[in-house]
């Protein structure tokens, strides 16, 4: 009987609403879901965690013990930096109002007429907000290991500021702010293979070419000087990542708990593949390799974690990790670039083998959840492959605008000198260890 009344009593209000619109009762204010809310707090404070002091770690332990403070350093200064610029115009540039479907528009400057809820979900606008700062916060972080041991601390806090809002924050609206690779031709990226991976990987490698390599590079081993710095760094990333990936559902929800799944059992295919590589090329399995496979397999399956089966997960991980391996070894051996860390081989190919494969095993024939609309397999590639196009040439030419243009004020590397010493003491004076 109650359900009843309470039906009966929606009709009347119905009915008085139609009839005279003066007496229609007020459209009721959205109210915040407290257990959506809570799980993005979480997750942004995991996200947080990749950064600081997850990739920190991982970047510091891989170079030699005379850079590892400079390459922590520049990690936790580009992390403040994007912070406070995503709350003065980052976001309102990536999320605000659709006009052209280029940029946002301008009425969250300053986090400014922030709603109650994010349209489309169930969380407050300023929780929304603070979620994807962790994102813009890795972003640029994450080419850093493109330029360790010889770039300029001043040239890279000016050029990662530039670059957040030239490149990072339009590449977002286009795709996860309603823009015009999403809105018109139906890209697809979960959590960031397009946004993240692919714009720090194709910037990392651009740089690298700009900088030139490291003194030395390739005849002089490099070799990591704390490897266990690098095992944490990565665990550290890999938990971290839940929050990334299953965070992107925007809610406490089965999309959530399929994205941390997917996410989980990529990265463990990943790393015992990228083990069984290097067990069969060099004769040995290195932590160093499970800790980049691991990453290259949670790189992978960012793009496409809730769209895709378990089972396909496992099969995303495996593949980046043989793809990935493969191209550290061209990049070094072929290429000769110095992208000292391997951002854009295990990143950026990560990210777009992630991006591509999304396009086949999205197949509900493939335990996938199925194209949207009208979309075929065929017509979801060419979405995804456009957005590629699109977002590896806007990386690439902001990229080194952007680095040119800071140059001219803050020169991009450090003296050869300063090279040699290490940066740790001819740029900050100190030491990561002190051994006396």
């Amino acid at each position: 009987m109650a359900n009843a009344k309470f039906v009966k009593t929606g009709l009347v209000s119905a009915a008085f609403a139609t009839a005279s619109p003066a007496l229609a009762a007020p459209a009721p204010i959205p109210v915040a879901d407290s257990g959506d809310t809570g799980w993005i707090l979480a997750a942004s404070a995991l996200v947080l965690l990749m950064t600081l002091p997850g990739l920190a770690l991982f970047y510091g332990g891989l170079v030699r013990v005379k850079n590892v403070l400079s390459v922590i350093l520049q990690c936790a200064s580009v992390a403040a930096v994007a912070s406070l610029l995503w709350v003065l115009v980052g976001y309102t540039l990536a999320f605000g109002p659709v006009s052209d479907g280029w940029i946002g528009g301008s009425s969250a400057l300053m986090l400014n007429n922030l709603g109650t809820v994010r349209e489309g979900t169930a969380i407050p606008e300023s929780a929304f907000a603070l979620f994807q700062m962790t994102f813009a916060v890795i972003t640029p972080a994450l080419m850093v290991g493109a330029w360790v041991e010889r770039a300029r601390f001043a040239w890279v806090l000016g050029f990662c500021a530039l670059w957040l809002l030239v490149v990072y924050a339009p590449v977002a609206h286009w795709i996860w702010g309603g823009g015009w690779l999403a809105s018109q031709f139906g890209t697809l990226d979960f959590a960031g293979g397009l946004v993240v991976h692919t714009t720090a990987g194709v910037s990392a490698v651009v740089i690298a070419v700009l900088l030139g390599p490291r003194d030395g590079f390739p005849q002089k081993p490099m070799l990591p000087h704390a490897p266990t710095l690098t095992i944490i760094g990565a665990a550290l990333l890999w938990v971290g990542w839940f929050g990334f990936n299953g965070g992107s559902a925007l809610g406490a929800n089965d999309n959530a708990a399929s994205a941390i799944l997917s996410t989980h059992i990529a990265a463990c295919a990943a790393a015992l593949t990228w083990l069984l590589a290097e067990r069969i090329a060099l004769g040995k399995p290195t932590s160093v390799g499970w800790a980049t496979g691991a990453i290259a397999g949670l790189a992978a399956i960012t793009p496409a974690a809730v769209f895709v089966s378990p089972a396909a997960a496992i099969l995303f991980g495996a593949l980046s990790a043989l793809v990935c391996y493969g191209a550290i070894q061209q990049m070094k051996q072929r290429f000769k670039i110095d992208d000292s860390l391997d951002v854009f081989a295990v990143h950026g190919v990560g990210g777009l083998l992630g991006t591509l494969l999304l396009g086949v095993f999205i197949s509900t024939k493939l335990g996938g959840t199925g194209y949207f609309g009208e979309a075929t397999m065929a017509s979801q590639l060419t979405a995804q492959a456009v957005g590629i196009g699109a977002v590896v040439v806007w990386s690439a030419v902001g990229t080194a605008v952007i680095a040119l243009m800071v140059s001219i004020v803050f020169p991009m590397r450090v003296p050869s000198e300063d090279e040699i010493e290490g940066l740790d003491m001819a740029s900050h004076g100190e030491r990561a260890w002190d051994m006396d």
